[in-house]
């Protein structure tokens, strides 16, 4: 009887393995939940696991029991089909930094991060990594001890100088420090005590000897915070996040993100890196107690985690270091993706797929007329980007003037939701922004010039007699070149 019981559950799972089935182009998942409407997916779960870990008989049971006549054998291939590829997608998003990688992370995390201030204020100079654990623990202290009271889920270097460490032998230069706090905002109290946790660290990081009598968190705020920005959505699967931006000065600024929730986190493929800092930061904690584990060594370093929210993370880096543009969803891209577009092709990155490309510019060129529709919104934006996005040299002042060519080709072409005099107004507005650009820049290398020529000697004054000086013609240091018109006058030469 037990034999023939084994015989039979064999014969079962083995049909139940190859039975085939149809999604009819859908994914699995999709087939999963309209065939399960009326059972939990966790419900679902437990029986699968089950049935990979109990003996044949159990087998049997489990699928006249539990499936039966709810669950067909095809749904429970699809419900491990949809587990297996979650798995997968989950697993094609992470990797481990090498430790080359964390090298230049610790590198980053070392460098200090210069906070300047307007008006009287001084300027805040503070390593990385000290202002990343200052503001996490006035996050996660009580509030009657001056903190927010709020648990911190993970930390994460994001944008530019996560690229940074990742393109190991290249040359990636980034402009800001992007940070990531994982927090709950879900009452509008928990933007504000965010807020006041950033101020109150501020405070903290103000130098000795400064007096902080009459110094209150609005005149913090209005002294090191360039911007804010807070998205509440009152939908249950909408944005919710913040983010304070420091820094008064053009140079390499620290923009702080507390996220809740966030559906776009990413523009391209290339800034889409995110590298979790918990492991790190206790790291650090450990070295500095005396006691813990001795600096990063080849032999001795921490598992660091880098995350790719584009979905794949070595099709991601196989970007970044092809220096090629590529995007998933392009209608879901905000309007500054369009002059982030812009700004990889004038820094010679070159698409992934040159077909698909014109269709892609069509789509970020309306997403930017529809968050900036009124020519006063565009010229504040663009020139916002200018001033953060570039320095001040003169190879940064070129690359400025081709940035507002690029722009001015890209929306010629491929705009297609303005009317005729809408389009010539952005197209004038891009194209004098290009010609100041140029005029100052211009204006610049004069000034340069200038102060590179020596200053004349003065004239001399004796006896009622001018002397001027010789101004050598030729180049500065020569060897004179003595006059040979024969005058009986004292031998004069010219340089």
């Amino acid at each position: 009887m037990m034999k023939t019981r084994q015989s039979a559950s064999a014969e079962t799972m083995q049909a139940l393995m190859l039975q085939p089935y149809d999604d009819s182009g859908n994914s699995c998942g999709s087939s999963v939940v309209s065939d399960f409407a009326g059972t939990s997916e966790d419900d679902c779960a437990i029986q699968v696991s089950d049935l990979d870990t109990e003996s044949n008989d159990g087998r049997s049971e489990m699928l006249q029991c539990d499936i039966g006549d709810d669950c067909s054998e095809d749904q429970v291939d699809l419900e491990s089909c949809t587990r297996l590829r979650s798995e997968e997608e989950t697993q094609a998003r992470l990797a481990v930094l090498s430790y080359e990688q964390i090298c230049r992370l610790n590198d980053v995390m070392d460098e200090t991060v210069s906070i300047h201030g307007r008006g009287n204020f001084p300027t805040l100079e503070v390593r990385l990594r000290d202002l990343v654990e200052i503001v996490k623990d006035k996050l996660e202290s009580e509030p009657n001890s001056g903190g927010a009271g709020m648990r911190v889920r993970d930390i994460r270097l994001n944008g530019g100088a996560a690229s940074h460490v990742l393109a190991a032998g290249q040359d990636q230069p980034y402009n800001d420090v992007d940070l990531i706090f994982g927090v709950e905002l879900t009452t509008p109290r928990n933007f504000d005590r965010v807020k006041a946790a950033v101020l109150s660290s501020l405070y903290d990081m103000l130098p000795d000897g400064v007096s902080r009598k009459r110094i209150s968190t609005c005149s913090l705020k209005e002294a090191y915070v360039s911007k804010m920005v807070k998205v509440n959505s009152a939908s249950d699967t909408g944005d919710r996040w913040s983010l304070i931006s420091l820094g008064c000065a053009r140079g390499r600024g620290v923009e702080l993100k507390f996220v809740d929730r966030m559906r776009r986190q990413f523009e391209f493929s290339v800034d889409s890196f995110q590298i979790v800092l918990d492991s790190l930061l206790l790291f650090y904690r450990c070295s500095g107690t005396g006691e813990g584990p001795p600096p990063i060594t080849e032999n001795f370093y921490p598992t660091v985690v880098g995350e790719s929210v584009f979905g794949d993370f070595q099709e991601a880096l196989h970007h970044l270091q092809r220096r090629l543009i590529s995007t998933r969803r392009p209608e879901e891209i905000r309007g500054g993706g369009l002059l982030k577009y812009c700004n990889l092709l004038v820094k010679n990155y070159r698409p992934a797929h040159p077909d698909y490309i014109r269709s892609l510019e069509r789509y970020m060129c309306s997403r930017f007329f529809i968050d900036f529709p009124d020519v006063g919104q565009q010229r504040v934006k663009l020139e916002t980007y200018l001033w953060n996005h570039f320095g001040s040299g003169p190879e940064e002042a070129s690359l400025r003037h081709s940035f507002l060519l690029l722009l001015h080709d890209v929306v010629a072409q491929s705009t297609v939701c303005l009317m005729g005099h809408e389009r010539r107004q952005t197209l004038q507005l891009i194209k004098g922004l290009a010609w100041q650009v140029l005029y100052q820049d211009q204006q610049q290398q004069r000034l340069v010039a200038a102060a590179q020529v020596p200053a004349a000697p003065p004239l001399v004054i004796a006896n009622g007699v001018l002397y001027a000086p010789i101004v050598g013609m030729g180049s500065p240091g020569g060897p004179c070149q003595f006059c040979a018109c024969g005058s009986t006058w004292m031998t004069c030469c010219s340089t």
